[in-house]
């Protein structure tokens, strides 16, 4: 078994900056759920009542930004041949991949709708900030609210199905999928 050391896609293999656009996203998406939910669990009391959702909204920013750059990169690097053969698992593994993608961008944006609703920036770790737009700073931040869990929601819960289904795609139908998204391959991939 050998690791990729190639940074674009081919016709059979993922490349490193592929991979690692995957895996940052993924353990964006695995930490900042929890530390939603935390957040909404916080009294306006707790010590980390102003200090957690500053973090949760940088980070989420800084995916949003991730997110476009991993999209222009998959717009340049087409994605390997599917490994699935039948009909039904081809369209689904598009639209399931084609989901992730809308719920992940359906979370940011309610996500950023939610923090400029009073009309104020976000300040991303004192690094820069990015502005309200003030036609849709309207104080819709309890509708924000709502999508943002839900759609959160809805992409975990997809996330888990997109893991399981890697799972069985290297458990049971013995193929490369999963490897190729950790960057190893071996002679007969």
């Amino acid at each position: 078994m050998k690791f990729i050391r190639h940074a674009g896609n081919t016709p059979s293999a993922y490349g490193w900056v592929s991979i690692l656009l995957h895996w940052v996203v993924a353990l964006a998406v695995i930490g900042l759920y929890p530390l939603g939910l935390y957040i909404v669990s916080l009294s306006y009391y707790d010590p980390g009542y102003r200090l957690y959702p500053d973090i949760h909204r940088s980070l989420g920013i800084l995916l949003a930004m991730l997110l476009v750059i991993r999209l222009v990169w998959k717009l340049l690097n087409p994605s390997p041949v599917l490994l699935v053969h039948s009909t039904w698992e081809r369209l689904s593994a598009k639209a399931g991949h084609l989901l992730l993608y809308l719920l992940l961008g359906l979370v940011l944006f309610s996500g950023y709708m939610l923090s400029t609703a009073d009309g104020r920036s976000i300040q991303v770790f004192d690094w820069f900030s990015v502005p309200a737009i003030p036609a849709l700073a309207n104080r819709q931040e309890e509708l924000a609210g709502t999508v943002h869990f839900y759609a959160a929601t809805g992409l975990v819960v997809l996330a888990g199905v997109h893991a399981l289904a890697a799972l069985k795609h290297h458990f049971i139908d013995q193929n490369a999928t999963l490897r190729r998204m950790l960057g190893m391959t071996t002679e007969k991939d």
